[in-house]
């Protein structure tokens, strides 16, 4: 599993240098450095002056350099000679490739084709912009089906509004710029495209699940510009108001819920969930989870699924916040409700890393494998599919931004 998620290395950085942010999950931490500077070179000590390893270590530092939160003057440079140096390297050598956040993965993981890929930066916006605005992923499947997936339908809807996307990952947006050549904007970058452009009305479309960090620091960036434009409005986020306590429950909730387990029913060879009940199958839908007050979503996506009568399905999140959704405690809730199969399923709008490796990995902290270890179960399985390839979901995004477009 990675040594940290994306989320909270974002979160980590907001906290400690106040970047700002505007997109699940994590990467700030250090300022960038500098790719010819001694300290992004690393040699081997006097006493191994191991070649391989020392090759090795200098794209790990290359690596880390651009995993950070913040863009800088520097950073299209020192993307190109990360890719360069890795590129260099013997296939014996990458697999020595070990850093604080670097490791063989980095660019070495297949994750799909990038060229299917829309980045979505074109500068022929006219005066309406539908700007879609998600945290980002560097699985390039995901990307595709689940981001630009959203993005396609809200085309369709508004054919009259030229899409364009911003991601709030920086981290992410150089790893995919220096693996793949793909140059996607940060929210800043958006912004300013926009007023270049003479953008006149903007409209601004999250893809995050709820009014959580990422969606305020999305506003406080939003709010920077506001003069910079005729109109301004940004539209719900996937799940809707948050709500007064965990009962509470909402029409998005309720669409979102129906939507994902349909979906994961579907996957999973049954007619229905009750059918699926009957065979002693529970459906566990992970999310990241988090320490903002929002995370009472995560107890009210529950209580939607009570409300459903949907008795077989449990939330869960990566972070185990709320306390009640950490694997230990979601294990024993179904445990104790008596089923013997699981399905596992990202509650994610887009399938990546947490789904990949948090969820699904073969690292003994996985879920899957926490699952398969307990002994409580006869099967395990798991489904990797993001919230955004739904075509359900898609539509609820769009009946967001019709609730503000226009205005």
């Amino acid at each position: 599993m990675k040594k940290r998620s994306y989320l909270s290395i974002l979160v980590a950085g907001a906290m400690c240098a106040g970047l700002l942010l505007s997109g699940c999950s994590s990467e700030g931490g250090k300022e960038p450095t500098d790719s010819n500077s001694p300290a992004s070179q690393v040699s081997a000590s006097p006493e191994a002056e191991d070649p391989d390893q020392a090759a090795a270590d200098n794209v790990a530092a290359l690596i880390d350099a651009i995993y950070v939160q913040q863009r800088t003057e520097d950073t299209d440079a020192q993307c190109v000679a990360a890719k360069e140096a890795w590129d260099a390297l013997t296939d014996a050598q990458k697999e020595l490739v070990s850093g604080e956040f670097a490791d063989p993965d980095y660019f070495g993981r297949d994750t799909g084709d990038a060229s299917l890929d829309d980045p979505r930066n074109q500068d022929d916006i006219g005066e309406n912009e539908l700007l879609v605005v998600s945290f980002g992923t560097s699985f390039n499947d995901s990307r595709v089906e689940d981001i630009k997936g959203i993005e396609d339908a809200l085309q369709a809807a508004y054919p009259d509004w030229s899409v364009r996307r911003a991601f709030t990952a920086q981290i992410i947006i150089n790893h995919v710029q220096a693996r793949d050549g793909e140059y996607i904007d940060n929210m800043d970058q958006a912004l300013e495209r926009a007023v270049a452009n003479g953008v006149k009305n903007l409209v601004i479309q999250p893809t995050h699940l709820m009014h959580g960090a990422e969606y305020d620091e999305l506003m406080d960036a939003v709010e920077a510009y506001q003069d910079k434009f005729e109109t301004v409005a940004v539209a719900e986020p996937l799940l809707g108001q948050v709500g007064a306590d965990a009962a509470t429950v909402n029409s998005d909730k309720q669409a979102v819920a129906e939507a994902v387990t349909a979906a994961a029913v579907s996957e999973a060879g049954y007619g229905s969930l009750e059918e699926a009940k009957a065979d002693g199958v529970a459906f566990v839908f992970l999310g990241h989870g988090t320490s903002h007050t929002a995370k009472v979503s995560y107890s009210q996506m529950q209580a939607q699924m009570g409300e459903l009568g949907y008795d077989n399905v449990f939330i869960g999140t990566v972070e185990g916040e709320p306390e009640e959704t950490a694997c230990e405690a979601v294990i024993q809730a179904v445990a104790d409700a008596g089923y013997t199969k699981v399905v596992l399923r990202p509650l994610m709008v887009v399938a990546g890393d947490h789904a990949n490796n948090d969820m699904a990995g073969p690292d003994a902290d996985s879920w899957l494998s926490m699952f398969e270890a307990s002994g409580s179960f006869d099967q395990v399985d798991t489904q990797i599919a993001g919230l955004g390839q739904i075509e359900a979901i898609q539509q609820l995004y769009v009946a967001h931004t019709a609730a503000v477009i226009g205005q």
